[in-house]
């Protein structure tokens, strides 16, 4: 055999290879902890997708509980915050108009729920 040949699949081989330790360390010895993988770790223009998605739901039931409930996986502390930040990343990535009118929708209604007047405390 002449020397390129044996180069070339000696290179081939060593690729092959590579790929197949990579395969076997990702999938059987380094596998994510499921625990880890929740929607807080999300990306933010993911985050966006989600509050969108939520939005979108609420604009059809009109179940505010139901949309803090589903905004409070992304953050437990604050699902008006949550809204705020990801109409923003929206606005960054341009979504289409009719969205961020719905995401508007949604962060309007939390705000109503985080006001005073609608937690029945007098106003400062």
């Amino acid at each position: 055999m002449p020397m390129r040949t044996v180069r070339f699949l000696f290179f081939l081989l060593s690729i092959a290879a590579g790929i197949g330790l990579g395969l076997v360390y990702g999938w059987l010895i380094k596998t994510p902890d499921p625990g880890q993988l929740t929607p807080q770790v999300l990306r933010a223009d993911f985050k966006a997708d989600y509050v969108l998605m939520v939005a979108q739901v609420y604009q059809r039931d009109q179940n505010l509980a139901q949309a803090v409930q589903r905004l409070s996986r992304l953050d437990p502390a604050s699902p008006a915050r949550t809204v705020a930040q990801a109409l923003l990343t929206a606005r960054d990535l341009q979504y289409d108009p009719a969205d961020l009118q719905v995401m508007s929708d949604l962060s309007r209604a939390l705000q109503s729920l985080e006001t005073p007047a609608a937690t029945g405390e007098p106003a400062p």
